[in-house]
Order: structure tokens, then C-alpha cells, then sequence
């Protein structure tokens, strides 16, 4: 059984630091192989490409963006009225990777890479997959009243977004817990997403499970991990309640959920999507004694 590869989210770890050139030298200098992001828009390509080349580092994950946040906007996939936003948004980020690999197209290249995107992003970084996030219940609407037209303008979205996508990234399917952390959120289960992926069926959108959520909302984690790993694209974790690193005190027995995800043959990434409770750094110990025990992946793995 292979360890487990890791990477940091540089939108909580290292919040000691400002700017996400430093985050990510920072990482490459703690052991990791691997980073992610949530929004790392207002950062040129250039210097997060030129860190993390400097740093030896990949750019695993990246999410859409997250829409009007002044008028409480979280992503916009399944949110009704919204889908030429939707669309827009990940046509133009195709037409940016697409200059960049030197793919001849009907828009100037130098238009469109001045636009930016996120597979401008993907091509520049080397980037895996791409949260498609789903969106709040507008602000007043009933979640039972809403939910079938959600879920449609959801399915109509994901299916353009994996065409968009095609073989070069994938796209994924992240439940947030509505109990603690967005209680406006569409997607809060692992049952509701693996059910929309079905419908959807396409083989380039997968699940996110980030556990944290996961425990709050369904518990169960031994018997989910199992039923849904073949659809996980990506994994994330997080103390439960407090939030904290995996070592922090809570719910959660981390060595045993790490063991049973490699008793379970997963190879996908495992992000460090956490608040630490004081230096980042010091706060790895966890991962530190993890290595020691079970090593780093070989490169490629």
C-alpha cells in the first residue's frame, strides 16, 4: 500500500505569510508536493508559476469563482439565472489554456490570455481539477421548494462544464456542510452529489470529500469512505468540530482514517484544508510523523 501524497491549501495554511508566491515556497520548504487554492485570482500566473517551479511544487486544485459575493454569492453552478455567468465564465478560462498550449482559435490569444481563467491557470500550472461549486438557495427560498430547479439548472451546467473541460482537466463535485459552515448551501451530502454525478454521467466530473464536512453532516465516515472512494477525485481534511489540524483534539482518529484510505487503494491527493491553531510549520508535526512512518510517495506515483 502506497502513503498517502499531500497538499497544502494555501487559502488557510500559512496565513502567517502574505501573498500566495510566499505560501507556496513556504510549503515546497515544509515537504509538500502538492498545493491547492480556492481563489487565486488576484495573483498573476506568472508569479504563482514561477514559485512554485522554483519550489518543485504542482497546483492540484483551484475553484470556480465564487460569483457577486456582495450580494452573498458561493459559486453559481446550480443557482437558477445564473447559468450564462456559469458558462461565461468557463468558456473564456478554455479559450486562455487554449492560447497558452498553442491551440489556433478564433479569438486573438492576446485578448483572451489578458482575461485570465481558469484553465489559463491549468495550462500554466500544471493544474488537476477544478471544484465546480454549486451555489446557495437564494437568499428567502425554501430548500425543498428549490431543489428540483436547482438540481436541473445543476445537471444542464455540469454537463457543458465536462464538455468544456474535455480531457484535460476534472471537474469536481465538493458537498459543504449546511449545519455549520453555509447553511444556505445546494449540495451538503455525499449521497446528493454521487446522485447528481450519476445522472450526470460524464467521467471527467468526480466527488471532493472533504471529511470535515462529511462528519458534521452524515458521520458514518468508515462506511461512506468505502461506498463512494471509486467517485473521489480529491480528498480534504480537517479536525471536527474546532476546524484544526488532524492532530488537534476532536471527533476525528486520523491515523485510522489515513490507514483505512490506503487500505482502500486511493491515490488521489490529500489536502490540508485547515485553520492551524498556531505556526503552521510547528503544526505539521502530524504530517511530519506521518512521513516517518510511511515516507513520501516516490515522484509520479
Amino acid at each position: 500500500m502506497a502513503p498517502l501524497r499531500f497538499s497544502a491549501n494555501l487559502s488557510w495554511l500559512f496565513p502567517e505569510l502574505s501573498g500566495l508566491p510566499a505560501r507556496v515556497r513556504a510549503a515546497g520548504s515544509s515537504g509538500f508536493e502538492a498545493v491547492e487554492v480556492a481563489w487565486p485570482y488576484a495573483e498573476t500566473p506568472e508569479a504563482l508559476a514561477r514559485a512554485a517551479r522554483e519550489a518543485g511544487l504542482r497546483l492540484v486544485l483551484i475553484n470556480t469563482p465564487p460569483g457577486d459575493q456582495e450580494k452573498g454569492e458561493m459559486g453559481l453552478g446550480a443557482v437558477p439565472g445564473r447559468q450564462a455567468a456559469f458558462r461565461e465564465g468557463l468558456e473564456q478560462a478554455v479559450r486562455s489554456g487554449h492560447c497558452l498550449m498553442g491551440r489556433k482559435l478564433s479569438v486573438p490569444c492576446k485578448g483572451a490570455v489578458a482575461r485570465g481563467g481558469l484553465v489559463y491557470l491549468a495550462a500554466f500550472l500544471r493544474l488537476d481539477m477544478i471544484h465546480l461549486m454549486a451555489g446557495r438557495v437564494p437568499q428567502g427560498a425554501d430548500r425543498i421548494a428549490v431543489k428540483a430547479e436547482m438540481e436541473a439548472v445543476f445537471l444542464e451546467n455540469l454537463r457543458h462544464a465536462a464538455g468544456v473541460l474535455a480531457q484535460d482537466l476534472v471537474g469536481l463535485l465538493e458537498p459543504i456542510n449546511t449545519r455549520i459552515t453555509d447553511p444556505q448551501y445546494f449540495l451538503d451530502t455525499p449521497q446528493q452529489a454521487a446522485a447528481i454525478l450519476q445522472k450526470v454521467g460524464r467521467p471527467n466530473l468526480q466527488l471532493q470529500m472533504d471529511i470535515f464536512h462529511w462528519q458534521i453532516m452524515d458521520g458514518n465516515l468508515t462506511g461512506n469512505i468505502r461506498e463512494f472512494l471509486p467517485i473521489v477525485g480529491h480528498v480534504q481534511v480537517a479536525q471536527v468540530p474546532g476546524r484544526g489540524e488532524p492532530s488537534s483534539p476532536g471527533e476525528l482518529n486520523f491515523p485510522y482514517l489515513f490507514q483505512l484510505l490506503e487500505d482502500e487503494g486511493y491515490k488521489g491527493f490529500v489536502g490540508c484544508e485547515y485553520q492551524p491553531r498556531g505556526d503552521t510549520v510547528e503544526g505539521l508535526s502530524w504530517l511530519r510523523s506521518y512521513w516517518d512512518r510511511r515516507g513520501h510517495p516516490e515522484a509520479g506515483q
